[in-house]
């Protein structure tokens, strides 16, 4: 292992409260840091360079497991080792993984740098109003899989590094470029500057997908499940649409971002 265990006797030492009731926190934000959970998704967080780690906590009986994990944790990152019972009274809720590490954001980038720095073949993924967690961890764990360079998403958004979304993305979160920030529409006319068709995924698409031929740089647009996407931005864009039985037109946004996404990829 890269440096010693720290052990922690009490719920209430300092150099731990930033895993500080965990559940709660996450909902409003925790002064550019995140929280990491779970073996996968560490394993991601320290292979990795777009995100620096603040500090790791592992219950004491999933130590031995690790070591692989472990190796790869920078020697100035600290890690510290807590019973059962101090783990759960610090995050909150009882922490049945035992497995979690304090991630920094860093600085945020710009749409149009972001997108300025894609290669002339690539495949975005746009978000609109996806508001659901699981649905944006899976869109992630989608884009990942099926060769996405970056997802953008509006301010509508929820947050892709929001402990639960990070979980079910199985650390793509950490691992797929993406920027969020403005309006849908503002991220389409960047994406439209730098050479970008956008198709607007949406269940009364004017054409079948697997009958698109992809353009050198294509942009894929979703909106929640529900409302789906804004009349205006169906109006002005290209619009395509899964094929499925007539008498059944609707589809989980995560599930059809990874139908559409692996057609665009194939």
């Amino acid at each position: 292992m890269p440096q010693e265990l720290i052990r922690i006797e009490t719920p209430d030492d300092p150099q731990i409260s930033a895993y500080r009731n965990i559940r709660e926190r996450d909902l409003v934000g925790r002064q550019g840091r995140f929280v990491a959970e779970g073996k996968v998704v560490l394993n991601v967080l320290f292979s990795t360079s777009r995100f620096a780690a603040e500090s790791v906590l592992l219950l004491e009986n999933r130590v031995s497991g690790m070591e692989d994990v472990l190796e790869r944790v920078p020697a100035d990152v600290p890690v510290y080792v807590a019973s059962s019972a101090v783990m759960d009274a610090v995050a909150g809720f009882h922490m049945h993984r035992g497995v979690l590490a304090i991630g920094m954001r860093g600085r945020d980038e710009s749409a149009e740098a972001l997108i300025a720095g894609l290669p002339e073949h690539a495949l975005v993924v746009v978000l609109s109003g996806i508001a659901n967690h699981d649905n944006m961890g899976a869109i992630f764990r989608n884009a990942a899989a099926f060769g996405a360079d970056a997802v953008l998403l509006d301010a509508e958004c929820c947050d892709p590094l929001y402990r639960k979304a990070i979980r079910v993305s199985v650390g793509a979160a950490l691992k797929v470029p993406f920027i969020r920030s403005g309006s849908a529409s503002t991220l389409i006319d960047a994406l439209t500057e730098q050479g970008f068709d956008i198709l607007a995924l949406s269940p009364s698409g004017e054409q079948e997908i697997d009958r698109i031929e992809r353009a050198p740089r294509t942009a894929l647009l979703l909106g929640a499940e529900g409302p789906g996407l804004p009349a205006a931005l169906l109006a002005r864009l290209p619009s395509v649409r899964i094929p499925m039985r007539k008498d059944f037109d609707s589809l989980n946004v995560a599930a059809a971002t990874a139908i559409a996404l692996h057609r665009l990829w194939r």
